[in-house]
């Protein structure tokens, strides 16, 4: 361990032990898509859809497969990982940088709230489709209701949270609450806000009070 991870475990504790709350632990999401069974069975004849490896939500797991994203403008994002277990409607998640190379205006928005969003065409080894679904995911926390109750927030509530890496302090707003009973604690952003705060796969980040801003 080095000199700023020290630190940073440090910080971590100094925090819990001051504020009563924890820490929370960052997730960077790299782009990606969900598929519905109709979909994947398109892309992937004859296949079942295989764990990559497990992510830190229960429930969830990045596949084996991977696509390529096809632009409006014809540019290409190959390897785009599928992420498990499918869903009742595709969608593809991708940063804002990402929209200018494939010439698409995709909104922020949370998973799921895909009305109005565009359309792109994602094309495997076996076939290709277009799904209607491309969206810049807006930061969220996923947290159980056990920790919901000790930052006293509710589902849907807007939140400020201080990510402070090496030679970089970033304080996010309008971060949405998630909290449900199976969710583990972790804080979504995507390749773009990561880069901005120099995070690191130590970094933590730290939900700001009212008290705290004055």
């Amino acid at each position: 361990m080095d000199e700023e991870q020290l630190r940073n475990v440090i910080r971590k504790i100094i925090d819990e032990e001051l504020n009563g709350m924890p820490s929370i632990p960052i997730g960077v999401s790299n782009h990606h898509v969900h598929l519905t069974d109709e979909d994947f069975n398109k892309l992937f004849p004859g296949q079942t859809m295989t764990v990559f490896k497990q992510l830190k939500q229960p429930s969830d797991f990045a596949s084996e497969q991977k696509v390529t994203l096809v632009g409006a403008n014809g540019a290409e994002i190959p390897n785009v990982r599928i992420l498990g277990p499918t869903r009742s409607h595709s969608q593809v998640e991708i940063s804002k940088s990402e929209t200018f190379t494939l010439g698409i205006d995709a909104p922020i928005r949370l998973s799921g709230d895909l009305e109005g969003a565009p359309s792109i065409k994602i094309k495997s080894e076996f076939a290709e489709i277009t799904v209607q679904g491309v969206i810049i995911a807006k930061r969220h926390i996923h947290m159980s209701m056990d920790d919901a109750a000790k930052f006293g927030v509710k589902y849907g509530d807007i939140v400020k949270v201080e990510v402070q890496s090496k030679d970089r302090k970033i304080v996010f707003d309008d971060v949405v609450a998630r909290p449900r009973e199976d969710f583990v604690l972790e804080m979504h952003i995507d390749t773009d806000e990561a880069g901005a705060a120099n995070v690191q796969g130590d970094t933590v980040a730290t939900m700001v009070t009212d008290q705290e801003e004055n």
